[in-house]
């Protein structure tokens, strides 16, 4: 290529100056201080400009470094050193325990792990990848996508790992794999003592039942411990920061013996009937204190929080607190004590009951089997709606209404003595809204709503000298005085028992009732269900009673919810669990019987009315 000819004659005659003195002198050419491309002038605030930037950026670097080392704030830099170094670990604190009355463990902590992972520090080829989802029982790809977490300095894998299995993690040395203590609910009782007991989260803490409400005595203080390594990842320094406080126990009023006779007669009545659901209780006529409290279908509270979306409402609902039905017959006793107390009638008062239906407001009240002349005590036994019914009508409403709520129908239970939360108040309008037809309807429980409990605590009135005592579903002092509220007169209270006793005999409705051994009372109940404002033809039967008649010990309440088989009286469903779990019941603590050992045979099917 030739070169442009001003350029070759600069060449040449730069060329020629080679050979020119040192001098630098024009005496045999051209100095090279007189080069013509030296001699191009540039601007000067060019090179001022660029001296000023470089002056700038080395100021910039230098007040950033006095910021960041001289003390102005060295908070961000001295967590990020300390992160390569040092850790701060939580401690877990041993969660208190869980017992029934007599120190059988319901609940306790035992030592699990938690696995987690620095991703950025993860280094793990397929075939440990894979070995590590197995023993995390853990799809591969989604341990793949935990590993991805976009926090990539922490991120756990799985919690509550029992510590065999974390043994063997630990054993395959993965980088970026890591282990930390913990603790597992494990509840020794499962199924039968879930709706009481409750379970807890993955985080420990509780969920349900008592776990939930004595959260704060239950959970213990969280410690932390302060780790420091050196480069090669030795511990240099381990130092408590705030040691771990373990929480307190929790003692419960449940007898775990009389808590698996309910569960297990109520499982068997309600598989037997093919029923939807069915609650049962138990409750010592003394003091209140709940021995028992069933549900079933129940769930196994041990279920690892990760497998616990197939729980359906149906399984964690604790019917015995959280549901109310209108409990039918089992209310007629409350309409006659409260007559009986007005003094306007006396255990031996004949009521015509004939034809077997009365007329209030336009509605028909009809009995289901038509009777004449009944007694008072015959009313009861045989559970006549016209002769409850014209008891009822001659009280002022408002005394009815003071005999229902005097025995805690309306009102929730107290959640402070009771020491659970989530207790329903049921339903019971006030007197003055009453009509005439529904004043009827209420004395024999319909147009009222009760929860099982609420039914069980008011039958201690009939157990007791005509008064009730809060109840609690956690151990009292023997000592403590329990405080009671009046409901009716111990007279009537003592012929109310008596009463009682006639329903579980031949002529009454509930013969399945009895037991062997011993003298029982109760009354049945059978109350259609009630949807979208219509009844139905669905049922809920029930059975409230107590034993021995003597002198009471316990009081003990069954509800089933929509029994099939064609079969639906609470003298034929809910009679017969009663008897099981209060024979049970009865043996387990003790109790001397006061009857015959070989009672009469059932000579009359159970009837009862709607």
């Amino acid at each position: 290529m030739k070169q442009p000819a001003p350029l070759r004659s600069v060449i040449r005659r730069a060329g020629s100056s080679r050979a020119a003195p040192a001098t630098g002198g024009t005496r045999g050419g051209v100095g090279f201080n007189s080069n013509p491309l030296l001699a191009i002038r540039l601007p000067a605030w060019r090179s001022k400009m660029l001296l000023f930037t470089l002056f700038c950026a080395f100021a910039a670097l230098a007040g950033r470094a006095f910021y960041l080392m001289g003390g102005v704030n060295t908070e961000f830099l001295q967590k990020q050193g300390e992160a390569r170094y040092a850790r701060t670990l939580e401690v877990p604190a041993v969660r208190g325990k869980v017992t029934d009355r007599n120190g059988v463990v319901l609940a306790a902590s035992v030592p699990a792990r938690a696995i987690w992972a620095i991703p950025d520090d993860v280094a793990i080829d397929a075939p440990q990848l894979a070995q590590l989802a197995q023993l995390l029982d853990m799809p591969l790809a989604e341990l793949k996508r935990r590993l991805g977490h976009e926090d990539r300095s922490f991120v756990y894998l799985r919690r509550q790992v029992d510590t065999d299995v974390a043994d063997k993690i630990a054993a395959l040395k993965l980088a970026g794999i890591h282990s930390s203590r913990e603790f597992r609910r494990h509840y020794p009782e499962g199924p039968a003592v879930a709706h009481v007991v409750g379970f807890t989260s993955v985080e420990d803490r509780g969920q349900e039942g008592v776990e939930l409400a004595h959260e704060s005595v239950l959970a213990g203080r969280t410690g932390s411990r302060r780790v420091i390594k050196d480069r090669l990842g030795r511990v240099v320094e381990d130092a408590w920061l705030r040691e771990p406080a373990p929480g307190r126990d929790v003692a419960l009023a449940l007898d775990n013996r009389v808590q698996f006779i309910a569960t297990t007669a109520l499982r068997s009545a309600v598989q037997t009937h093919g029923a939807k659901a069915g609650a049962a209780v138990v409750l010592d006529a003394r003091t209140g204190e709940v021995l028992a409290l069933a549900n079933w279908p129940s769930f196994d509270p041990n279920v690892p929080a990760a497998q616990r979306q197939a729980w359906t409402l149906e399984h964690l609902r604790n019917r015995v607190i959280t549901d109310t039905f209108e409990p039918g017959s089992t209310l007629k006793p409350f309409a006659v004590a409260a007559a009986m107390d007005a003094g306007q009638v006396t255990p031996a008062t004949r009521i015509q009951t004939a034809p077997g239906r009365i007329v209030i407001g336009g509605r028909t009240i009809n009995d289901t089997h038509a009777h004449e002349l009944l007694t008072v005590e015959q009313i009861v036994a045989k559970s006549s709606n016209v002769g409850t019914v014209k008891v009822a009508m001659e009280l002022p409403a408002q005394r009815l209404w003071e005999t229902y709520t005097g025995a805690g129908f309306g009102q929730a239970p107290a959640a402070a003595a009771l020491g659970f939360h989530g207790a329903v108040a049921g339903r019971l309008r006030p007197y003055k809204a009453w009509r005439p037809i529904e004043q009827a309807t209420i004395s024999y429980g319909y147009g009222v709503s009760v929860s099982l409990l609420q039914l069980a605590r008011a039958y201690t009135a009939f157990a007791r000298d005509g008064d009730v005592v809060p109840v609690s579903l956690t151990r009292l002092d023997p000592a403590q005085h329990v405080a009671s509220v009046p409901v009716i007169q111990p007279e009537t209270a003592r012929a109310m028992r008596r009463m009682l006793e006639q329903a579980v005999g031949d002529e009454g409705t509930a013969p399945k009732a009895r037991i062997p051994g011993y003298r029982t009372a109760g009354k049945t109940g059978t109350a259609r269900k009630l949807r979208n404002g219509q009844y139905v033809n669905a049922y809920v039967a029930s059975f409230a009673g107590f034993a021995p008649v003597s002198d009471p010990r316990i009081v003990v309440a069954v509800m089933i919810d929509e029994p099939g088989g064609g079969r639906y009286y609470g003298g034929d469903v809910a009679a017969p669990v009663f008897a099981q779990i209060a024979a049970g019941s009865l043996r387990a603590l003790q109790v001397a019987p006061d009857g015959p050992l070989q009672p009469k045979p059932v000579l009359a099917a159970a009837r009862e009315t709607l």
